[in-house]
């Protein structure tokens, strides 16, 4: 019998001992209170068990639904079970993986040899893990914060000709989110194929009539996620985090900013928004073309195989290599996080990473404290105030260790940081939508690019020891002295930390 039909069975055996059991046990509430904990524990508990997830996730599904029984059947229900993944996604990801590797058996088996043996080996891994080809001819542009991406993002959308592919988690509808609306209506009037994604969750406070007015001037719009239903079933707990354009096929964009004035640095809240992003031209653009493809049939059930979407502008050999990598549930073999542990692993000089979430799976931790023991230079950049307590919480949670294992932490204080970076011994980086977290590695659909080499790798090393001079190191015997309500806080965050 399948899960999810065991879920609703056990939970209206559950429900019906609720309303009908109390003159069997006696109607007092603690002890119908105490029989339904059981129970609940004890059902949902054994599922859990049976579905053979890491050790510390099972536990904290454990601990949650006995310590709160009637709140952690409804997480559960939202959150846990993986029945609705690998019913929907099963098909999603047999799609995916004949256009990753057809995209890829299109070009001639990449020469490798003129990388080091430890890039060569990071370079083979991704592609087997990741099924997407590597390019040597493929140009990228680090854009740093959100006016350098939106001010080479606008002018290439207006001289669009053929097609504007875009795919956002959080798209706004202010000041940006509007100019940008108006760019692909007017786009959408001079014949431009114009095919638009959001996250329904990332994207809740878009007004309908925003989807509405592009959709009347002839943009084809799509969410990922039913509005309406999303609520009630396990699919909000996986969200579409991917953040790409691509237009005419010959560039794309990829990277950390959403859609949204606070990307601009206009929202009096978070105040200066430090993020990355990346341009890219050339054959690696056909990739990111590839995925948002998929993406668009998954949602829209639409087939495109019209060659002119696939055919990008062709660039002369440049220096290094890029990959385009995505990630997400219907992935089982966890490429993002498999690279980053492999990533982590070949360090030998160093290890820099930046990201506003680190929660962090006990490979990576351990990689960490490793290269750290080692002898490396390892630094984390994370942000100095939050957007969201309980991640924040979870992810001091981790710092005692790694303090305790040479890693140097820095709090950036100039405003709140968004990059999501990963770069070793200054060669060889990681930039896209991934944070170093739970969600990101098993939940979230991601896009990442994998760099080798390349003058791009040059300018992320140039922006993280930039912002560093905007950031504070974490001196240990302070952090580990802090007032005992702040470590219990960390603390009973961390237990929720395999859910975040």
């Amino acid at each position: 019998m399948r899960k999810g039909i065991q879920a609703v069975l056990i939970s209206a055996i559950l429900f019906a001992f609720y309303y009908f059991g109390f003159d069997y046990f006696g109607k007092t509430a603690g002890t119908v209170v105490s029989v339904f904990s059981t129970l609940t524990v004890v059902s949902i508990g054994f599922m859990i068990f049976m579905e053979n997830r890491h050790p510390s996730a099972t536990m904290a599904w454990i601990l949650l639904l006995a310590l709160i029984p009637v709140v952690g059947l409804v997480f559960y229900w939202l959150f846990g079970q993986n029945y609705f993944k690998r019913r929907k996604y099963d098909k999603k990801a047999q799609r995916d993986i004949m256009a990753y590797e057809s995209e890829a058996l299109q070009r001639s088996t990449p020469d490798l040899s003129s990388f080091k043996p430890d890039h060569r080996q990071i370079l083979q891994l991704s592609q087997r893990l990741a099924r997407t080809p590597i390019s040597f001819s493929t140009e990228t542009k680090v854009l740093t914060n959100g006016e350098e991406t939106f001010s080479a993002l606008l002018p290439e959308l207006r001289k669009a000709r053929h097609h504007i592919h875009m795919e956002y988690y959080i798209y706004r509808s202010d000041e940006i989110g509007t100019e940008i609306k108006n760019i692909l209506i007017q786009k959408a009037r001079e014949g431009v194929s114009v095919r638009f994604i959001v996250d329904a969750v990332g994207s809740l406070q878009l007004p309908p009539s925003f989807l509405n007015e592009m959709q009347e001037a002839g943009v084809r719009t799509a969410v990922f996620g039913s509005p309406r239903t999303i609520f009630f079933t396990s699919r909000v707990n996986y969200r579409n985090h991917r953040k790409i354009v691509v237009i005419d096929g010959s560039v794309g964009f990829m990277g950390g900013l959403n859609i949204g004035d606070e990307y601009l640095s206009r929202n009096k809240t978070y105040g200066f928004w430090r993020d990355t992003h990346m341009l890219v031209k050339g054959e690696a653009v056909r990739t990111l073309q590839v995925i948002f493809m998929q993406d668009w049939q998954y949602v829209t059930d639409e087939v495109m195989t019209e060659q002119e979407y696939y055919s990008p502008e062709l660039l002369e050999s440049q220096r290094g290599a890029v990959q385009i990598i995505a990630s997400g549930p219907d992935n089982e073999r966890r490429a993002l996080k498999h690279i980053f542990f492999s990533m982590i692993v070949s360090a030998k000089k160093s290890v820099w990473l930046a990201t506003p979430y680190f929660i962090p799976d006990d490979d990576i931790l351990t990689a960490l404290r490793v290269a750290a023991l080692s002898g490396l230079d390892v630094r984390i950049l994370f942000p100095a105030k939050p957007d969201k307590w309980l991640p924040f919480l979870a992810s001091h949670s981790y710092f005692p260790t790694l303090l305790d294992a040479g890693v140097e932490i820095f709090e950036y204080e100039r405003g709140f940081l968004h990059s999501k970076l990963l770069i070793v011994d200054g060669e060889i980086a990681t930039i896209g939508t991934a944070n170093m977290d739970m969600r990101s590695f098993h939940l979230n659909f991601e896009v990442n690019a994998l760099l080798v080499e390349t003058e791009s790798v040059l300018q992320m090393v140039h922006d993280f020891e930039r912002d560093l001079q905007f950031a504070t190191l974490i001196d240990q015997d302070k952090f580990m002295n802090k007032p005992i309500i702040f470590r219990l806080l960390e603390s009973g965050a961390r237990l929720m930390s395999p859910l975040l």
